[in-house]
């Protein structure tokens, strides 16, 4: 059994490049209108690139799927004009519990600190994101979504991409500078190009329930090793809106996948572990899933984001916060190298540091598997002996693994410039920068973050010389102010210091006192004109 339910349904309608004598050139074609080609595409039209978005259905909202949503990816949404309706719906959650049988083991807070303006995580379904996407994308003017236009053949050439797209109406061929495929797990795009990935299937089977019901449950994350409601397995439990609840159970690598989401065998398992039958079920599904990536993810005018690129499993929310980060790291470098202001091997970078981000997912994904649902007796044998005494050492809770959530990557990159000095506070170097409660000049609160937008900018503190010039520069007291010391704290700031920050808001050089000269050889590498980028 799969209760489906459509929220949003998008209609057909025939583009003018359908009837072009010959296949019309754009700049950026994205394929696959979920998450990750929807932020793609949204990002670019903002930087000014002409892009189409191309999906062979016409609706979303077929189960809720991903629904936790981290604290980088709610900063990359407000940037996107996209997290504000995500926030009013989500359901707001920085706390988690840890339970063997009746007994919690440990609680943890993901977000202990205050002058965050976003928060540590959100749930909320997938069709709801995707829909407050899709909303943002209708009001750009550079962004065209063609629903029901499937992708079915794609040939490589020097210059670009001639891609065969199937309507209702017949097929047409479009022809693209770049493409983006953020076809999801199946790819169509990565069989065409007869490529695979590697890396780890995992046999355990899960079921995936998404019940309605009013609960006394609070908005954290809750999970079980050897819950006595689901004797010898794991469940996990969210909440979400709409009174809607999230429940996964492990089931075992022998459970029928088909069988298993039959009413009769999931409504009595939910009755056992809610205690009473005061619920009917949104969603149901059984899934498995992999550890894999694609070696590479550009291929000559290719770029494979999302889980077309790579795959994890889901604890830890990890599939979604991460494509949604490649996005972000890809679409300001393909706007640069589109508008003739980086050379194409910019795009370089983004194998790079996305594939280095995928793996250090995939790291995690499979160590949280492998605690999860123990493979072999002496895999079980860890688990339960660091079970045990997480009970009492503060050691072992750290051993006990969950699922260690999302959090972003910081870059070890040849388009950062190395630090000449030492540096203590949260920003590092390569990573996004945290953000701080700040005031303008005039006295209105602001957060940094919405400062810095999209664009490469310089942050400075002053110390009585000149501050940079040539470049889009935020004077630490003149510009900004930083009333409550968080700036100070987090950057290390002292008088001189000065930050150049990434076009993706990642920190890509300091100093403590910065020669012009310098920070123009740290600006032009960033944008791949200098260093080893290939």
């Amino acid at each position: 059994m799969n209760n489906r339910k459509t929220l949003f349904q998008f209609g057909y309608r025939r583009s003018a490049d359908q009837d072009r004598p010959s296949p019309a050139r754009h700049p950026v074609i994205v394929v696959g209108a979920g998450p990750v080609g929807l932020c793609t595409a949204i990002d670019l039209a903002q930087r000014g690139v002409s892009v189409v978005l191309l999906d062979d259905a016409d609706r979303i909202g077929e189960g809720s799927r991903g629904i936790c949503y981290a604290k980088r990816t709610l900063e990359i949404l407000d940037r996107l004009g996209a997290a504000q309706p995500c926030l009013e719906r989500g359901v707001t959650w920085k706390l988690g519990k840890v339970f063997q049988r009746d007994d919690q083991l440990y609680a943890f807070d993901l977000l202990p600190e205050d002058g965050h303006k976003m928060p540590a995580f959100i749930n909320l379904q997938q069709y709801y994101l995707e829909h407050a996407l899709v909303e943002r994308a209708a009001e750009l003017p550079d962004l065209d979504i063609r629903w029901r236009n499937k992708v079915t053949g794609l040939m490589r050439c020097h210059d670009g991409v001639t891609l065969t797209v199937d309507t209702p109406e017949g097929a047409y061929e479009l022809h693209a500078d770049w493409v983006v495929a953020a076809d999801g797990a199946r790819s169509a795009l990565r069989g065409m190009l007869g490529l695979d990935f590697r890396g780890e299937v995992f046999e355990d089977r899960f079921l995936i329930a998404d019940v309605k019901m009013k609960g006394d449950f609070p908005p954290e994350r809750w999970f079980w090793f050897d819950p006595p409601f689901h004797d010898g397995r794991s469940a996990l439990l969210h909440k979400q809106p709409d009174d809607v609840w999230r429940i996964d159970l492990q089931l075992g690598p022998d459970a029928d996948a088909k069988a298993e989401q039959a009413p009769e065998r999931v409504i009595p398992r939910l009755r056992q572990m809610l205690g009473h039958e005061d619920f009917t079920l949104e969603w149901v599904s059984v899934y498995t899933f992999q550890c894999r990536r694609l070696e590479r993810f550009v291929h000559g005018r290719v770029v494979f984001a999302g889980d077309a690129a790579h795959q994890v499993s889901p604890f830890g929310a990890r599939g979604a916060n991460s494509g949604i980060q490649d996005a972000e790291n890809l679409a300001w470098k393909l706007a640069l190298v589109v508008r003739g202001e980086a050379p194409a091997r910019l795009i370089d970078t983004y194998d790079i540091e996305r594939s280095a981000a995928a793996d250090e997912n995939i790291g995690h994904s499979t160590r949280s598997t492998d605690f999860i649902a123990p493979r072999s007796a002496q895999e079980r044998r860890f688990r339960d002996a660091t079970l045990a005494l997480a009970r009492h050492t503060p050691f072992a809770k750290r051993m006990v693994n969950s699922g260690r959530l999302s959090l972003p990557s910081t870059y070890e990159s040849p388009l950062s410039t190395p630090d000449r000095e030492a540096w203590s506070g949260s920003a590092r170097l390569g990573a996004p920068l945290p953000d701080a409660p700040m005031r303008t000049r005039g006295g209105q609160p602001v957060w940094l973050l919405d400062t810095l937008g999209s664009e490469e900018t310089i942050i400075h503190v002053p110390d009585g010389a000149p501050p940079p010039a040539g470049k889009r520069v935020l004077v630490i007291g003149d510009d900004l102010i930083d009333p409550e010391g968080h700036f100070a704290r987090r950057f290390d700031a002292t008088p001189g210091s000065t930050y150049l920050v990434r076009p993706d808001q990642h920190l890509a050089a300091r100093w403590r006192h910065a020669a012009p000269a310098q920070i123009e050889r740290a600006s032009r590498r960033l944008r791949g004109f200098e260093g080893d980028c290939a």
